[in-house]
């Protein structure tokens, strides 16, 4: 079962329609920095789902809760690295990971929205779900503070490798954030199997977009 009570934050009640935080398709300005982003409609991957938005705000919103300045950051399914360009701005080292065929517009949108700004510039890597993790990976190397994940889970047959893939790198004191749209009976189902792994706290819920946000840690013995 999920520890906590959904808590709606009030400063993101009403965050889907305001104009500072979302002006079109392709410009987004978070932490005081206008972010442009390339999307394609090639890839599921390469285009801003709601969660992104979500967690790149609710971050925004909360850095003494979740100070990202300096930590070591993975993000699954980077998709168009909106998120991965937030936390970055925050001060993280970021790692943004994603499908071969998404890496060109991933390295893209990282490449234009933090060329001028002295940031720590993230790493953009292959990651296919399951997939070589510890000859990619290795747990003598790497070791995140933080796994960011977005509307990686729906309709789709990678979710016992995505499961796979979380477990593999929340390791103890790891805090995976995961922002999804709820849509189908699948979703539920994924975030029930990831109860039954690790401590699961719903952070926040955004109504108007059916997102939720979800911090999961590994559960001490």
């Amino acid at each position: 079962s999920l520890t906590g009570s959904p808590v709606t934050l009030k400063i993101l009640q009403n965050w889907v329609p305001r104009v500072s935080h979302y002006f079109d398709k392709e410009h987004y300005t978070y932490v005081g920095h206008q972010i442009v982003i390339q999307e394609s409609i090639e890839h599921f991957g390469a285009v801003v789902w709601p969660g992104a938005l979500a967690l790149s705000q609710y971050l925004e919103s909360n850095q003494e809760q979740f100070n990202l300045k300096d930590k070591k950051v993975l993000e699954i399914g980077a998709g168009t690295g909106l998120l991965s360009i937030v936390a970055c701005i925050l001060g993280a080292h970021v790692t943004a990971t994603d499908l071969p065929e998404v890496l060109e517009n991933l390295s893209y949108n990282i490449s234009r929205n933090i060329q001028n700004v002295k940031l720590h510039k993230p790493e953009v890597r292959k990651l296919v779900w399951g997939e070589s993790l510890n000859e990619d990976f290795p747990v003598s190397t790497y070791h995140y503070d933080f796994i960011l994940a977005t509307d990686v889970v729906y309709h789709h047959a990678a979710l016992d490798p995505l499961l796979a893939t979380m477990v593999y790198f929340c390791k103890p004191g790891t805090v995976l954030l995961w922002a999804n749209k709820f849509r189908f009976s699948t979703d539920y189902e994924f975030l029930e199997k990831l109860s039954n792994i690790f401590n699961t706290t719903i952070l926040a819920e955004f109504p108007e977009s059916n997102v939720k946000l979800i911090k999961v840690t590994v559960r001490e013995n």
